[in-house]
């Protein structure tokens, strides 16, 4: 019987390839691979053999941009791409035990991630750029942050918290009616899925159950490596310190967003310092960016446009 997820795929992919961008695998260290969607200008070339060549480095402001723990790179971010990619050179990785990217390695903390993204990016080039993080990948892009200061020019981050502490975890978890965050995003029944569909939108759309057991299927694989995920996501409260980010930051929220609500944006804002700016978009919740795409970007390509602005009259 056909997967109507993983029969979509291809019309997915072709949209993304117009888009102007392409798939790419990256070895970022022996036993770890990583797939990323990249600018296709960058792999023109070939080398004498026949195969591609290193990529090229962007010819235009990179923005990387890293997604949540329900779904890959360009399911997360498809709407984006495109109205991305005439101004920006955008990256959208799969993190690993996502989208067929895979380690060999045993540490699946945050951490881990940032420092395989930050060594893949390299490899092809980028030197700079903004990340722009999704729940998840939010945490992800503030780990990259912290190690690589360096290469950040700014940072966009929508539903998502500087570190999963084990009060938040555990106050989130009880308003939201679950016993575990294994239990909110690793899905195991159409009736699960439904209930994380519910939570993570302003307003649910009806699918067919068919739908629904389709995506499990195609998006909850690597079970086991993405619990250990969860469960390395979790910090002591006693462990978390505030760094000093010394760029813009900017939280682009979900008015509605249940998973992390506004509140706790607010909150984070004001912990980040007088570098954090704060946007909510109505009508949209945890998925802002594919619930009102167009009010998304628009606001997302305000505030790029406002960071390279800056730089040049800075230089």
């Amino acid at each position: 019987m056909v997967n109507w997820v993983k029969a979509q795929k291809p019309l997915l992919n072709g949209l993304m390839k117009m888009a102007g961008v392409v798939p790419y695998t990256l070895e970022i260290e022996p036993g770890t691979k990583m797939n990323f969607w990249v600018p296709k200008e960058t792999l023109k070339k070939k080398s004498r053999t026949g195969k591609p060549a290193k990529p090229d480095k962007p010819t235009k402001p990179a923005v990387l941009l890293i997604h949540g723990f329900a779904a890959e790179g360009i399911v997360t971010w498809q709407f984006q791409v495109g109205a991305l990619s005439k101004k920006y050179s955008v990256y959208i990785p799969d993190l690993l035990f996502f989208g067929g990217s895979y380690s060999d390695n045993s540490d699946r903390s945050p951490a881990f991630q940032a420092n395989c993204l930050v060594k893949g990016l390299r490899i092809l080039g980028v030197d700079k750029f903004v990340p722009v993080g999704f729940s998840y990948g939010g945490m992800v892009a503030f780990k990259i942050a912290e190690a690589y200061p360096e290469m950040v020019r700014a940072m966009v981050v929508s539903g998502s918290i500087l570190a999963m502490t084990d009060s938040i975890s555990e106050s989130s978890l009880n308003r939201l009616g679950f016993s575990s965050s294994k239990e909110l995003l690793l899905p195991t029944s159409v009736k699960e899925l439904k209930a994380l569909f519910t939570i993570a939108v302003h307003k649910p759309l009806w699918f067919p159950k068919r739908l629904f057991k389709d995506f499990i299927e195609v998006m909850f694989n690597n079970r086991k490596e993405r619990a250990e995920l969860l469960e390395a996501v979790e910090v002591s409260n006693k462990d978390v310190t505030i760094p000093h980010f010394p760029w813009k930051i900017h939280l682009l929220w979900g008015e509605s967003d249940q998973i992390f609500d506004f509140e706790l944006a607010k909150n984070m804002k004001t912990e980040l310092g007088e570098n954090a700016t704060i946007e909510r978009i109505k009508k949209a919740g945890h998925l802002v960016q594919l619930e009102r795409p167009c009010v998304y970007n628009r606001r997302l390509k305000k505030f790029l446009a406002s960071v390279h602005s800056e730089e040049k009259l800075i230089q």
